[in-house]
């Protein structure tokens, strides 16, 4: 009885709850998972066609050796069981047999191997690519810059863009897209080869696109490349697919895929947009200016591990809220946002002077810190790049 009772308390109490949060109709994401999706993402590349096609020709193979095998299995436990008379046979054994269960298994891995083979030679081709781009991962963005090709030296990051209320409040209504949204999305031309190089800054990452039949570790000190071509405008997406974290979560990829016409425009608006971007690190700013930007800086790359309130994560990511690095001589901050420590990766490869000087202003300026040193100006910033 008293355990009848706890089960009803807690179904009444899960029917309250689920009662006060607002209904989330769960639909198909553009170029991303589908409601009760049962197979792969429909293939845009030949690379994921052939993925594709392997992976049911493997399914059928399967299949067709499961039953065969169980089939002989139950036919001779039904038609040679000792009740109809059958008398075990006495042999030891059987070259023929013996032959037969090597050759035919070595037969089909054979046949399984050749357009196995045949595809995973075709992924390893980067060779005479369009376009290349870099994508480092790091916790928990990405950074792309565009090597060669159209759009050579453009340079950005890109972060989940899902607002952080629906991350942690269970009450507020989802995105469509929820957790597979930037804020700056990858933008190539259709049906050209691009090139995908892939390295990190911190841990071990994973560069996945599911519709593309693409994914490459991102790792540490070492540089790995992929490739893909897409045969169809669109939006398509995917995520970091190595364990690189708490938040490995919330580390999204989307791609666009746009016409030539469209991706020229956006190459002309890109370079414009980073040229009026671009900061004189000679320039001195006020207080409020650096702590003004230094807000947006922390909100899009330090919140994750420090959290909004500068306590940060104990025992996994230190507080900046009375922190002695912070609160002291700014030089030992500034080393250690350039170049990293510990869990810090280094950031002087992802933020330019003014933003780093921007960021450590507003740590210095904010909670309960009140730094003797409490202004860092992009200039100082270079010096100790340099």
């Amino acid at each position: 009885m008293k355990l009848a009772k706890r089960l009803q308390t807690l179904m009444l109490g899960a029917s309250l709850l689920m009662a006060g949060m607002p209904a989330w109709a769960v639909v198909d994401s553009q170029g991303g998972p589908a409601v009760r999706q049962l197979n792969f993402q429909q293939p845009v590349t030949k690379i994921a066609e052939e993925i594709y096609s392997l992976h049911n020709l493997m399914l059928v193979i399967c299949l067709a050796i499961f039953i065969g095998v169980f089939g002989v299995m139950f036919y001779s436990i039904l038609k040679h069981r000792k009740s109809l008379g059958h008398k075990p046979a006495t042999f030891h054994e059987s070259t023929a047999v013996e032959i037969a269960w090597t050759v035919v298994p070595f037969l089909i891995v054979i046949g399984m191997a050749l357009p196995a083979t045949k595809t995973v030679v075709a992924m390893k081709d980067t060779s005479n690519a369009d376009i290349t781009i870099k994508a480092t991962g790091m916790q928990w963005k990405w950074g792309y810059d565009y090597l060669k090709g159209e759009g050579e030296g453009i340079s950005f990051l890109s972060a989940l863009s899902t607002p952080r209320e629906q991350v942690v409040d269970p009450t507020k209504v989802k995105n469509d897209n929820y957790l597979i949204e930037v804020d700056n999305p990858v933008v190539v031309p259709v049906n050209k080869k691009i090139r995908i190089v892939t390295t990190a800054n911190d841990v071990i990452h994973g560069w996945t696109i599911p519709a593309f039949g693409v994914k490459q570790d991102a790792i540490p000190g070492f540089v790995r490349d992929t490739w893909f071509r897409a045969e169809k405008t669109g939006v398509y997406r995917g995520q970091c697919v190595e364990l690189c974290g708490k938040e490995h979560a919330f580390m999204p990829i989307v791609v666009n895929v746009v016409s030539e016409e469209e991706y020229k425009k956006w190459v002309d608006g890109k370079k414009k947009e980073m040229a009026a971007q671009a900061d004189d690190p000679n320039k001195t700013y006020t207080v409020d200016e650096l702590k003004q930007r230094g807000e947006k800086v922390y909100a899009a790359n330090c919140v994750a591990c420090h959290q909004a309130n500068g306590k940060g994560v104990p025992g996994a990511f230190p507080g900046l809220d009375a922190s002695a690095v912070v609160t002291g001589p700014k030089g030992p901050q500034i080393g250690i946002l350039l170049n990293g420590k510990g869990a810090m990766p280094p950031w002087k490869g992802v933020l330019n002077d003014t933003d780093i000087a921007a960021v450590i202003t507003y740590t210095r300026n904010s909670w309960s810190n009140k730094a003797q040193e409490n202004i860092v100006q992009p200039a100082e910033v270079l010096a100790a790049r340099k």
